[in-house]
């Protein structure tokens, strides 16, 4: 089968769904954008076709100005002729394919733009609807997203596959840091979080640091690794400045997909405060890891944490909240992180493996593969 995979960048995420998908199937990969933004340094796996980006150095603002470039997608459509279009986020990408009229379209929600972004405004609305209505499947990652599309759009159960993205097992486990990083930083002795959320709003990466700004004031063992990058890096450099903790904080940068396992295994404990979340996957990675995690409280987290057996979950945007669990965890004692690390990595084992997730996306594909190639006015 020929699958055309349509995607808004190049991340993680994309690489992993086109290796998996090249296993199988005939792949062509279509970027909307040309991001000058580096997500995934690792090179598009082989066998996988790749076209030139549909909107190359244009940056859309308003789903309905995508309209425009329809023609340049159904351009794509007639090089690559796929049996099936694989597309998302939804206001974009699954939106775009929507237009063109292909069927088979599996939509697949990436979290937040069925969490916040369906709820902007009429125009968003408008096109979450569109998108989700003209698909034949949607693919989401937590029970939260699916029900978020039923209630946009009346996206029913039998026209949704669900599954964790989830993690590759081996790679994520507990084990050495064989980066010694806490030895370099001179952290033996301390309490080390770890956040690799993307520096933006949504990732509440600011309040992230007041919360800990204040913990750090109570307990200076404390410290934190926060790694990635983002439009806010200016804020985040700015609160770090004003609160003085340059020797709290280390600002790695984006960190290779390789050395990731390493830089949660130099930690103590994992943290996000994000406002929208699917079944993170860096929640995950840290719970195969074997850390103990804090969470914004919110139902897609409540589906992998278990509080306090697996971590601690906070009000969204609490500070306070937020940084009394930074000095829980720091204060916890050696017996009971490793029942957590335990618990966590049972949990992930158990529900989170790449491997054995993906498949239901690939059973999905031969479910739609009778209606392949089809164009509906």
């Amino acid at each position: 089968m020929r699958i055309l995979y349509f995607s808004r960048a190049y991340t993680t995420h994309d690489r992993r769904f086109l290796e998996a998908i090249a296993a199988r199937h005939e792949v062509w990969y279509l970027r909307l954008e040309d991001d000058a933004v580096s997500y995934e340094a690792r090179p598009v796996p082989r066998g996988v076709r790749v076209m030139e980006p549909l909107a190359a150095g244009v940056r859309i603002s308003n789903p309905e100005d995508y309209l425009s470039i329809v023609p340049a997608f159904e351009a794509a459509l007639a090089r690559a002729r796929p049996d099936m279009v694989h597309a998302g986020p939804i206001q974009s990408c699954a939106f775009l394919a929507a237009q063109a009229g292909f069927h088979p379209l599996l939509a697949i929600s990436w979290g937040s733009d069925l969490l916040v972004d369906a709820h902007r405004d009429d125009n968003w609305n408008r096109s979450t609807r569109f998108a989700l209505q003209h698909s034949d499947m949607l693919a989401t990652d937590c029970d939260e997203v699916s029900e978020a599309a039923h209630r946009v759009a009346g996206v029913g159960r039998e026209r949704i596959v669900q599954f964790p993205w989830g993690v590759d097992i081996d790679a994520f486990g507990p084990g050495t840091d064989r980066l010694e990083l806490r030895c370099k930083l001179g952290w033996e002795e301390c309490a080390v979080a770890i956040s690799t959320r993307s520096w933006e709003s949504v990732y509440g990466v600011l309040p992230l640091l007041e919360s800990f700004s204040a913990a750090h004031y109570s307990q200076p063992r404390l410290r934190l690794i926060l790694a990635g990058d983002g439009s806010l890096r200016p804020d985040v450099e700015r609160l770090i400045s004003a609160g003085g903790l340059e020797r709290a904080v280390w600002l790695p940068g984006a960190v290779p997909n390789d050395q990731l396992p390493d830089y949660f295994r130099a930690a103590d404990f994992y943290v996000s405060f994000a406002r929208s979340d699917g079944s993170s996957i860096s929640l995950l990675e840290a719970m195969a890891t074997g850390l103990p995690v804090i969470a914004t409280d919110r139902a897609s987290n409540r589906e992998w944490i278990a509080a306090p057996s697996s971590g601690v979950l906070v009000p969204s945007g609490d500070t306070r909240a937020m940084a009394a669990a930074l000095l829980a965890m720091a204060n916890l004692s050696g017996s009971r992180r490793r029942e957590i690390a335990a618990c966590n990595r049972a949990i992930a084992g158990n529900r989170a493996d790449w491997r054995r997730n993906v498949s239901k996306l690939l059973a999905a594909y031969e479910v739609l593969a009778p209606h392949a190639g089809q164009v509906k006015s």
